[in-house]
């Protein structure tokens, strides 16, 4: 019934989405030809010309929607992904169909062949098909909230995993789950997890899905159960339900998996670092050769005012040097404007700095205040030792502390550290939670995108040079 449903709903999302390619080609067409919003400058070409495109148009798109995921059920899939797959696929449509015009550019008909017109194509396309889709996930949300179109699910083994899942079954009743049962063989029969009770031992399981409606199996056997697993597997297969496994890690893994095929062999790495991937670490470092060539000629005025303001004001050394914890746990030495007057080494490993504290200078207390002093750090980050963006190295002698108290402090080893960060941007600078920063500088880590850097940078130099807890 399930799957009768889902092959239903697939035909219907492919006429629907007929009627909308040709109908958004056709208002481009009346939009940029027939009634031009724009300023002349359009191609002209007649009717016949610009619809015969259609007919390879049409096929083409379809075939770019099933590319882009967009014939997949959709029970557990968010309307950002869907979203987003759409503007992809109708993109790269509009680079396919423009790169077709352009190769062709000297024909009689395709040379005249009107660019705008596509691009208005693409855009109403996106538009009316999103309204599409969303459309039918209301419609369905509220069938599936009121019972109907329901997914009749059997869970085998009780664990942190199926509790994870009846939570996330209860949180999006749009799904369309109802779950059966649990069968296990720890828990007693009876005892269950918010409504969602043991219906019979493991060795019963066969019996069960041969005596009910069952949709789909999803095997959620604590760890300590996994022996059980290969016989669990057969008696499902057998049964001819369709069958998945949600691995109860959630305890060991904190973040998204990501899986990898090694020579057949599959292979879940506990933690997502994108930037573990060597293009997206070179384009980073890429990035951070550029951004610190251009800090250091676009600061340097103020570069040798400081200095020379630090020269003038406090007997030492203008640039102060300290050993930090970078990449992969290796010691550097990280470089600042000297705001404090001099001092030996063991002062130095004292603590942090507080409010009042009678070692910063007067021109230390401004440029501590405005992220002055940290400018020479673009050099750190020009010798490979610095990102532009990433967590804030700390001292060796924290790091030791913090690693032993702090769960999961040291994941922010795997990406170099930056001159500003995530948590830096979100408030957390000088005299703040420790704990608080480690969450935004892991999520950082795990979600990076050179997007994502792009908008720190920018929340940095709007709102992050100036710090209110910078003493």
């Amino acid at each position: 019934m399930i799957k009768d449903n889902q092959r239903f709903l697939n035909n219907l999302h492919v006429l629907l989405d007929v009627l909308i390619i040709c109908a958004s080609y056709a208002l481009a067409w009346l939009l940029t030809i027939v009634a031009p919003i724009f300023p002349a400058g359009h191609g002209v070409l007649p009717p016949q010309v610009y619809f015969a495109a259609l007919i390879p148009i049409v096929p083409a798109y379809l075939l770019l929607y099933w590319a882009f995921h967009l014939y997949e059920p959709k029970r557990t899939h968010s309307k950002r992904s869907e979203l987003w797959h759409i503007c992809q696929a109708c993109a790269v449509g509009l680079m396919l169909l423009t790169s077709i015009l352009f190769a062709f550019r000297r024909s009689g008909y395709f040379g005249n062949f009107s660019t705008r017109m596509l691009v208005a194509f693409s855009i109403i396309d996106i538009t009316l098909t999103t309204i599409e889709r969303f459309g039918i996930r209301y419609i369905l949300s509220r069938l599936r909230r009121k019972g109907f179109n329901q997914k009749h699910v059997m869970l085998v083994g009780f664990s942190d995993a199926s509790d994870q899942f009846i939570d996330a079954c209860r949180r999006n009743p749009d799904w369309g789950y109802h779950i059966y049962g649990i069968v296990d063989d720890i828990a007693e029969v009876g005892e269950g997890y918010k409504g969602v009770r043991v219906v019979g031992r493991i060795s019963e399981l066969e019996h069960i899905l041969a005596q009910n409606t069952i949709d789909e199996i999803a095997i959620t056997l604590p760890l300590a159960a996994y022996a059980k697993l290969d016989g669990i597997v057969h008696v499902c297969e057998k049964s001819g339900v369709h069958t998945k496994f949600i691995p109860d890690y959630n305890n060991i893994i904190h973040s998204k998996p990501v899986t990898e095929d090694m020579d057949g062999l599959p292979v879940i790495n506990i933690r997502n670092v994108p930037l573990t991937d060597p293009v997206k670490a070179t384009a980073k470092r890429a990035v951070d050769i550029c951004g610190a060539l251009v800090g250091i000629i676009l600061f340097s005025p103020i570069m040798l005012v400081v200095a020379t303001l630090i020269k003038l004001t406090s007997p030492g050394p203008i640039i102060f040097k300290q050993e930090r914890v970078g990449l992969h746990n290796k010691p550097f030495m990280m470089y600042k404007f000297r705001s404090m007057v001099q001092q030996t080494e063991a002062d130095e490993k004292k603590g942090w700095t507080v409010p009042g504290d009678p070692r910063v200078t007067r021109v230390g207390r401004f440029i501590r205040k405005t992220s002055i002093d940290e400018f020479p750090q673009f050099f750190n980050v020009l010798a490979g030792q610095m990102s532009l963006i990433g967590p804030r190295p700390e001292r060796t002698q924290f790091v030791e502390m913090f690693k032993e108290e702090i769960p999961r402090y040291m994941i922010k080893h795997q990406v170099r550290p930056g001159m500003t960060g995530w948590a830096q941007v979100n408030g957390l600078r000088g005299d703040t939670s420790i704990y608080e920063r480690v969450k935004y500088d892991i999520w950082y880590i795990e979600n990076w995108t050179m997007s994502l850097d792009v908008k720190i940078l920018f929340l940095t130099i709007f709102k992050g040079f100036v710090n209110k807890n910078a003493y």
